[in-house]
């Protein structure tokens, strides 16, 4: 599939609580991270559109599950970002109880795609979200964002130091810049191969 098939993505609706998701059929790929790590404006690139996926200078806006479909059975989410301090820690708690359910029982979700600032590494937040794909079976696909900020040397380094910690079969890592505009073909083929491919990985095998 060309990136042209993620230009189709429009907004479709945003859900609270777990009773408020789109409907459980087709697939869809989910995009978390931390709040600052550039995760709508990763949607946006690899969409096209610049005003998609809602972006703000204030850390911590994504409050909702966003859903954007490309097309009647294949959509991209945007989760709530996490890690900021200043959300209320009563909306803390129930994101981490929410997400948590939503990836062990949303059966349409087929993997997550982890947005991490290429000058912080996977970070305390970032862990525990690997390992909640891990229980749920699921495979990750890292994006060490803003890779534009460091030097060649200092992103092969990034790039390899995150390898590394990856202990998880199902797990990937590559270098990426919106600025840029580097490493959104890299991307696309990984959507491409969980969207369109799955029996042949034999994807969320361990949710059924």
């Amino acid at each position: 599939m060309a990136i042209n098939t993620y230009r189709q993505a429009s907004y479709a609706t945003s859900a609270h609580t777990l009773d408020q998701l789109m409907p459980d059929t087709g697939r869809e790929v989910a995009f978390a991270g931390r709040s600052n790590a550039g995760k709508s404006s990763v949607i946006n690139a690899i969409t096209g559109q610049n005003r998609l996926a809602k972006i703000s200078k204030t850390p911590g806006r994504t409050q909702l599950i966003n859903f954007f479909p490309v097309n009647e059975d294949v959509r991209l989410v945007d989760l709530p970002g996490y890690g900021y301090a200043k959300v209320p820690l009563k909306l803390q708690e129930h994101w981490a109880e929410t997400l948590g359910e939503y990836f062990q029982q949303r059966q349409s979700l087929t993997g997550v795609i982890l947005i991490v600032d290429i000058r912080r590494l996977l970070g305390e937040y970032d862990l525990p979200m690997l390992d909640w794909c891990e229980s749920a079976g699921l495979p990750v696909h890292i994006l060490l964002n803003k890779s534009d900020k460091l030097a060649f040397g200092a992103r092969k380094k990034a790039l390899s130091q995150v390898e590394k910690q990856l202990t998880y079969t199902n797990q990937s890592v590559q270098l990426f810049s919106v600025l840029k505009r580097n490493g959104i073909d890299e991307l696309a083929a990984v959507l491409d191969r969980w969207f369109f491919e799955p029996d042949e990985e034999g994807l969320n095998e361990e949710k059924k």
